[in-house]
């Protein structure tokens, strides 16, 4: 039996998430100091919640709720305006800690295809999801995972080493001098400086995916020396250190280890599928500990010590995945459990490119870029904290002047 919401439901529903966003982007946008600015963020973050297609300026002015004119003020506000970004995304990583209950964080890298040289931070890079080479952006996402999802709240765009050495190409993009190239695990441990630096953010695991490199020991030693805590999954041929002293040390591949008989206990973690069915999972945890191979004077040199875990498919169709892990104390489903931030990602990343626009900056300059994306993420936050409908309709938007 269909049910249907009276108009005045309809109008109590609108009301309260007018009310739910005023309350948001007072909080969200406090460190603008203009209130200019902050009618314009209030504009821009409803177009992207409401407009369809492209969220380009042209694009988005073209919704109901916004007046004509709002072209040249969306650009003026993402392009030209002189606020700071990073104050914003602080709020909203806060904002999401005071409404759900975050349990890890999280990162994934998104490919922005482009067309010619002239966007800020384009260069031609291998997309590993497909193999090709590929024109394009390369930013890295920083996620707070909490409750049902992933909350983007901050991004890097990765520079190559083409755009250090012209001169020109970076003033017209206005890159600031401290922005280098630099490889992803480098972008990785910045976000953990900044997350280990704001002690009101939460201390909660960095629940990572570093199957596609070879190494992932500089991101997860950087990692303990900040004194965070971490679970990774990395590929079979991730390289560990055994035994408890460097005369005594060997270095062994996880999957060698893992294969190796007495070197693990098995166990069996049941799954519970959406459609209600169990699966039996078995999990091998390795008997000791293993440290990550640090180059130190003449000998390998790690002193942190690791949990080592694998998952097997039992119907052998799929590879063992493997993990590893400071948690020492808590148990093989707690890890995995954090492990549920994956899927939530992917999600994520998928709804950030097909609903706010993630992948249609057409802007040129980097402090665009990144006001484009602190907007996408700040739309992002609000519609899933406060499950707000993508297309709910609100009153006309009377852009600021």
């Amino acid at each position: 039996m269909w049910r249907y919401m009276s108009s005045n439901k309809v109008r109590k529903a609108g009301a309260s998430q007018d009310t739910h966003m005023q309350t948001f982007l007072e909080e969200i946008f406090r460190p603008l100091n203009r209130a200019e600015q902050r009618r314009w963020a209030r504009t821009y973050m409803q177009a992207l919640l409401h407009a369809s297609g492209k969220k380009t300026p042209r694009r988005m002015a073209r919704t109901e709720l916004l007046p004509p004119s709002a072209t040249h003020g969306l650009h003026q506000f993402i392009n030209a305006s002189p606020w700071e970004w990073e104050p914003v995304r602080r709020m909203l990583a806060l904002q999401v800690a005071a409404n759900e209950v975050p349990y890890a964080w999280a990162i994934a890298e998104l490919i922005i295809p482009k067309r010619g040289e002239h966007s800020v931070g384009v260069h031609r890079r291998l997309d590993n999801t497909t193999g090709q080479t590929v024109n394009c952006q390369h930013a890295v996402v920083l996620f707070l995972a909490a409750g049902a999802h992933c909350f983007p709240v901050d991004w890097a765009l990765m520079l190559d080493d083409t755009w250090d050495r012209d001169r020109y190409r970076r003033l017209r993009a206005r890159v600031p001098d401290a922005e280098t190239a630099r490889h992803i695990d480098a972008g990785i441990l910045d976000y953990a400086t900044d997350v280990a630096a704001q002690p009101r953010l939460p201390r909660v695991p960095w629940a990572l995916d570093l199957t596609q490199w070879d190494d992932a020991s500089r991101v997860l030693t950087g990692l303990a020396r900040r004194r965070l805590d971490v679970v990774c999954e990395v590929a079979p041929g991730q390289v560990v250190l055994t035994g408890h002293r460097n005369a005594t040390a060997t270095l062994a591949t996880v999957g060698q280890l893992m294969k190796m008989r007495y070197s693990h206990e098995a166990q069996v973690m049941v799954h519970r599928r959406p459609d209600g069915r169990s699966t039996a999972m078995p999990i091998l945890a390795y008997a000791g500990t293993v440290r990550l191979p640090q180059r130190g004077i003449g000998r390998y040199s790690g002193t942190h010590h690791y949990r080592l875990l694998a998952l097997q498919d039992p119907a052998g169709r799929r590879p063992t995945r493997y993990w590893i892990t400071d948690l020492t104390d808590r148990s093989t489903e707690e890890i995995l459990a954090l492990m549920r931030s994956r899927p939530a990602v992917r999600s994520a990343v998928a709804t950030l490119r097909d609903q706010f626009g993630v992948l249609d900056f057409a802007g040129r300059s980097y402090p665009g870029w990144h006001h484009h994306m602190t907007m996408a993420s700040a739309a992002y936050v609000y519609q899933h904290l406060y499950n707000a409908p993508h297309s709910l309709a609100a009153a006309p938007v009377t852009a600021a002047s």
